[in-house]
């Protein structure tokens, strides 16, 4: 049935501001009436998507307050932006307590949806996807929240990232659960952020599956206090299609989790298989830098009672064929370049080093070994992050 061509607006609740619901439709002028609707709203609203592909040509964004946005579901409410002209982002989010949720964007192309200065924002049953199949070409963020706080992240699925399907950036107290990344480059990233809890999440054909990276010259680094946790990170085999000059194109393909840079790591109750370069590998920064606040090397990673099946034959990193020969055709599940403080990994596997001193040196100053770690204590493992009270409450 056609789109009534206004949006309707019904008042509920009581006064003195009753929070209104916006009902947009697929339709004729969607793209006027949806962003239409999302600059009309107040805090408080919901604005509701009917069911059907909306044909959008142009971004849309949201800068209100405790707004929802939500659809039908992701399989029956579909933005599609096929058709942008700009270059932007599909959604693009800048207000705070936002819940996002039961729809799905695609074809955007620039990022999905992007969270930028959005605190305590919810992204709950979205689906974001090139429908494509991994190109270059796709956009680089599925989910993009960034210099954020209290984020949630909550039964996503992401699909062909040019980037990271599920990225977050500089941002705090971040959790990440039940989610789906496939076919990206790197399926999960957490980026020079601080608390971040990544658990019960599927990350299988991208490139690499979780990554938790800090980088130089950037707002805000030091990145720490990461759990990834229970997660199935399996079969990460799509060749890498970042674009060249990208940090994420240096990701070996056959990555399952990759810690660089990083500090308070922990890594346990995963399962991990075929991962072809490794299931875990963790390194310090090998590019040149000039900030000097940034510490290049991991410290205080801890890798423990993870589930480990068939890995590392088939390194996708230079000199790598040539090293899994001399290792007797395969490389460990853990590979380690041997730098940082306080690394320890107590699977029931091997974990190859490459006794490396410094980060920076070539791969031809290598000289593999099997890893030994120290005995005791482990690092302090990261508090389990707390979102604020009333979050999780808003998608029950």
């Amino acid at each position: 049935m056609a789109a009534p061509a206004a949006i309707l607006s019904c008042a509920f609740l009581s006064a003195p501001v009753a929070a209104r619901v916006i009902a947009v439709a697929p339709g004729p002028d969607a793209q006027a009436r949806l962003q239409e609707a999302l600059i009309d709203a107040r805090p408080g609203d919901t604005v509701t998507l009917g069911a059907g592909r909306f044909e959008l040509t142009d971004g849309l964004s949201l800068d209100v307050d405790r707004v929802e946005l939500r659809g039908a579901g992701p399989d029956r409410t579909v933005l599609s932006f096929k058709g942008q002209q700009g270059a932007g982002e599909g959604l693009l989010v800048t207000s705070d307590d936002v819940v996002l949720r039961d729809f799905a964007v695609e074809d955007t192309r620039g990022d999905g949806i992007k969270s930028k200065g959005a605190d305590r924002i919810v992204y709950h049953n979205l689906r974001v996807e090139w429908t494509g199949g991994p190109k270059a070409t796709n956009g680089a963020y599925g989910v993009y929240p960034v210099s954020s706080s209290d984020i949630l992240v909550d039964k996503v699925v992401v699909r062909g990232a040019s980037d990271a399907g599920i990225y977050v950036g500089q941002s705090r107290n971040i959790v990440v659960r039940g989610s789906i990344a496939e076919y990206n480059v790197a399926g999960i990233e957490i980026e020079n952020s601080y608390n971040a809890d990544v658990h019960g999440n599927v990350a299988r054909h991208n490139t690499g599956g979780i990554l938790v990276f800090d980088l130089p010259n950037l707002p805000q680094t030091g990145g720490h206090s990461v759990r990834v946790f229970a997660n199935q990170i399996t079969d990460n085999d799509t060749p890498n299609f970042a674009p060249a000059g990208n940090i994420v194109a240096s990701v070996p393909t056959g990555t399952g989790v990759m810690v660089m840079a990083n500090a308070r790591v922990h890594v346990f109750g995963n399962t991990l298989a075929g991962n072809g370069t490794t299931n875990v590998l963790l390194v310090g920064y090998r590019e040149a830098f000039d900030d000097k606040a940034y510490n290049p090397l991991i410290r205080e990673v801890v890798v423990r009672d993870n589930v480990h099946g068939r890995a590392g034959y088939a390194p996708a990193f230079p000199g790598g064929a040539e090293l899994a020969a001399a290792m007797g055709g395969t490389l460990p599940p853990i590979v380690w370049d041997g730098t940082g403080e306080r690394v320890v990994a107590r699977d029931k596997v091997t974990a190859l080093t490459l006794a490396l001193s410094d980060p920076r040196q070539p791969l031809t100053a290598a000289r593999p070994a099997p890893a030994r770690f120290p005995d005791g204590a482990l690092p302090g493992e990261p508090a389990p992050v707390v979102l604020p009270a009333g979050m999780a409450e808003r998608i029950r």
